[in-house]
């Protein structure tokens, strides 16, 4: 393809990062946006022409589809529409996430002649980490991300779907943190275990004199939650008496408080998380199929710990680095190993927990595979409680450990403290 001043001058012209990649994936020219983003003292665009897209990007010696990721350039080359994905890049800060999106040039005849790739961060220009709270580099994580990206701009309801311990409560900050609304509250209501009475006054407030011991009007998570996200945790454990009251909501973008008249307008975006299957419970008559076509909307799910194997090791150095954060600690090979091999049940929760009992095992600076103590199965249906109680007891120690201090122990396990609270009241 001829690079002509005019192209030239609109290629320079375009804010974000981009590059033109020819259907070999060679790339051909860099915009001034993408060389101010990637440029160094050793590197500039003469660096980049000829070379591979996905040589300079991933560092890989194949394209993309023949490593094990999705390929925008296949995508686009053969539907000849724009093809978006989300990448692991390499940048000089380091690999970061990468909202990847190419767009297909034709000639006259209709062929696609080269592509122009744009180039968006997660989050903007930072780590991702810091915006996600979550790690991972396999495709079903990528995957996973790459869902809550494109859902986190509109007000489209998500809906997480996932086993326990996969991170859902996280999940849905990210969407918040990466929606336009990151500046407004995350409010996070805990459904399961709420009667009626305790979800409407929790949910919509009440006035003064509702009810015995009404002594003064409260706001309602709702009106907590305006102009930000409102976050319903365990939506599955909804009785069917309060589903009729979050449809209500829902569909009418009003509510009033317990014992009020007057209707107040809401103003949150949806998202939810279960661990269970809404579809089965919808044809057993125990979930509103009307309810769960206005939640469902854009579904997530999250994968679970086993079958994000590429992760583990990302996800280790991250642990190692929250519960132990003044030692220099690392995993042998046998035990790493193990850890890829063992099914985890109680997914990254439960790798949570083996590495903080693993820390509280270990004198020296590596971790073996005796200090994991990992389980010869998973939780079996014999001692359905072995996971819970083991978890209960962690929590304990390391409440014990940090003095009886919530917030430090929440934030050693990587928990919220909601959270911290309803794990030690189970055992």
């Amino acid at each position: 393809m001829e690079i002509t001043p005019e192209f030239r001058s609109f290629f320079d012209s375009l804010p974000e990062p981009r590059i033109l990649v020819d259907t070999a994936y060679r790339i051909l020219a860099a915009n001034r946006a993408y060389i101010r983003t990637f440029a160094t003292e050793a590197t500039q665009e003469a660096d980049w022409v000829g070379r591979f897209c996905y040589e300079v990007s991933h560092h890989y010696a194949l394209p993309c589809d023949q490593c094990g990721e999705s390929c925008p350039l296949q995508g686009a080359l053969k539907d000849r529409q724009p093809n978006r994905v989300l990448h692991l890049h390499h940048t000089p800060n380091g690999e970061e996430y990468v909202d990847v999106e190419l767009v297909p040039l034709l000639d006259a005849h209709g062929e696609v002649t080269a592509f122009i790739e744009r180039m968006q961060f997660l989050g903007g220009k930072t780590i991702p980490t810091a915006v996600t709270a979550m790690v991972g580099r396999s495709p079903p994580f990528l995957r996973m991300l790459e869902l809550i990206n494109r859902a986190a701009p509109a007000m489209t309801p998500v809906l997480l779907l996932g086993e326990s311990g996969t991170g859902k409560e996280l999940a849905a900050q990210s969407v918040h943190h990466l929606s336009p609304r990151r500046e407004q509250p995350f409010v996070p209501v805990e459904c399961s275990g709420l009667t009626e009475s305790l979800f409407e006054s929790e949910l919509f407030g009440y006035e003064k004199g509702a009810f015995t011991g009404a002594n003064q009007r409260k706001m309602g998570l709702i009106e907590h939650a305006a102009g930000g996200t409102l976050f319903l945790d365990e939506l599955g454990d909804i009785p069917l008496t309060m589903q009729v009251k979050l449809l209500r909501l829902l569909e009418s973008g009003t509510f009033r408080r317990v014992g009020g008249v007057e209707i107040l307008r809401a103003d949150f975006r949806l998202v939810a998380a279960t661990h269970r299957d809404l579809t089965a419970m919808v044809e057993a008559g125990s979930f509103r199929r009307d309810l769960y076509y206005r939640i469902a909307v854009f579904p997530v799910h999250l994968p679970p710990l086993r079958a994000r194997g590429d992760d583990l090791p990302v996800l280790v150095d991250m642990l190692l680095a929250r519960v132990a954060p003044g030692r220099s600690l690392r995993l042998e090979a046998a035990a790493m190993t193990a850890l890829r091999a063992y099914p985890f049940p109680g997914n990254v929760r439960e790798l949570r927990n083996l590495i903080e009992r693993a820390v509280l095992l270990t004198d020296g600076d590596t971790i073996g595979v005796a200090a994991l103590a990992l389980p010869e199965r998973g939780v079996s249906e014999t001692h359905p409680t072995s996971f819970a109680a083991t978890e209960h007891a962690l929590v304990q120690q390391t409440l014990a450990r940090h003095g009886g201090d919530r917030a430090a122990t929440a934030q050693a396990l990587g928990i919220s403290e909601r959270t911290l609270y309803r794990k030690m009241r189970k055992p």
